[in-house]
């Protein structure tokens, strides 16, 4: 039976649910939720895919990369995540693993070949009973039109952001007031303007170059952390 059978197989998910789980499902079952790593796992050793456990990047959560010159695909997701993040970011990185094996690169990243892939690769995680009742919700609103990344969608990375960590310091964008001025990872310092559609118009001050920022970008106000050194390892 090939991969994306078993994946469209509910029964079949939940049966493998109540195997012992794999030496990889243990280690994939510290990021995520225990009831979905044997089935990730699984993902993982069918495709051949080479799945790492990255570093925290501010500019994606996870990525995709198809096969070149003969290696195998690969997913790299950031080790930080939140279970339900990792998860949900994980399908997202393996809804394009599979559209590749269908159509390579004949359509668009995040067309409705990707988006039909999405849905049914999430649907069964669904029935599991991993997700709280309010990611549920969220994710079953953006499963109606699954967007680029989770992050586009701000009502499930608001949902999805309440099970993080919490960080001294950082906020998003839209809680700020205008005129305010924050920095981001990496040490640039900007400004908040206005509102332009859905979008922040910012300055960075070190340029004066105008940059649009998502209302959900995380940023670090500067009179929140008056002259401690906060987790950027910059003195303000």
């Amino acid at each position: 039976m090939s991969l994306w059978k078993f994946l469209g197989t509910e029964y079949q998910i939940k049966i493998l649910c109540l195997y012992p789980m794999s030496d990889l499902a243990i280690k994939l079952s510290k990021f995520l939720p225990g009831a979905a790593a044997p089935i990730i796992a699984k993902w993982i050793t069918d495709t051949g895919c080479q799945f790492r456990i990255s570093k925290a990047r501010s500019t994606k959560l996870g990525d995709y990369r198809a096969p070149f010159r003969g290696g195998p695909h690969k997913i790299s997701i950031n080790y930080d995540l939140n279970p339900y993040a990792f998860l949900m970011t994980t399908v997202h990185e393996f809804a394009h693993l599979k559209t590749w094996q269908q159509y390579k690169d004949r359509v668009k990243p995040h067309g409705e070949e990707w988006k039909n892939n999405f849905k049914e690769l999430v649907g069964p995680f669904l029935h599991l009973d991993i997700f709280p009742n309010d990611v549920l919700k969220a994710i079953v609103r953006y499963m109606e039109n699954p967007a680029a990344s989770s992050c586009t969608d701000v009502n499930l990375f608001r949902v999805l952001k309440t099970y993080d960590k919490p960080i001294i310091g950082r906020l998003t964008i839209d809680s700020i007031l205008e005129g305010t001025k924050f920095y981001i990872k990496g040490g640039r310092l900007f400004q908040k303007g206005k509102k332009l559609r859905k979008r922040y118009i910012c300055v960075e001050l070190s340029t004066n170059k105008e940059y649009l920022f998502s209302p959900i970008a995380e940023v670090y106000p500067l009179q929140l952390e008056g002259s401690q050194k906060n987790d950027l390892g910059l003195t303000i």
